[in-house]
């Protein structure tokens, strides 16, 4: 099972919907090449250069971190069931509810909508809140979402990153430009 990258007070969690293969195989998250994650996070300011998926364990020190819905790894995230994704939903509460980040960052829409029972969800902030935090609901980075490309994904998150309330800088040691 790949394990969430996680820390003390956290401004963003973003949340995948499971795991890829490839991300299992590795232990790293959007560990595939073609994953927009990693280039978004940075083209949106979230990071000050881009990281590669074994660099993930840097992200706590961004105010960062890492989850996913559903923790079983599948080659599509078409693959889970419903109840899969809403007893991932559930947990997906519980989890945040105990760290307390600002913002809950959903990377899927259709998973969210069915994870929490807002079918008519879209993408952006979310009226409601999940274990106490915010929720911004963010386009799948997987390549398998085509529509969306690195450059529109980075602009949501972009705009995710303009809502948060002021925290701690990163450590200038933690900055490698």
């Amino acid at each position: 099972m790949l394990v969430d990258v996680l820390g003390p007070g956290l401004n963003v969690l973003f949340c995948g919907i499971n795991p890829g293969l490839m991300s299992e195989a590795t232990g790293r998250h959007f560990a595939r090449p073609g994953n927009r994650f990693w280039p978004a996070l940075h083209l949106s300011g979230f990071t000050p250069r881009l990281l590669a998926p074994a660099e993930q364990h840097l992200l706590p020190s961004y105010g960062l971190g890492i989850t996913n819905i559903v923790p079983r790894a599948s080659a599509k995230a078409a693959e889970l069931t419903r109840d899969e994704l809403v007893a991932g939903g559930r947990q997906l509460a519980e989890k945040v509810a105990g760290l307390g980040p600002q913002v809950l960052a959903v990377l899927g829409i259709s998973a969210y909508r069915t994870a929490f029972a807002r079918p008519k969800a879209v993408i952006g902030p979310q009226p409601e809140q999940v274990g106490g935090a915010r929720v911004w609901v963010l386009p799948n980075p997987s390549g398998l979402n085509a529509h969306w490309t690195v450059a529109t994904i980075a602009g949501e998150m972009a705009r995710l990153r303009a809502s948060l309330r002021p925290g701690p800088e990163p450590a200038v040691s933690d900055l490698r430009l």
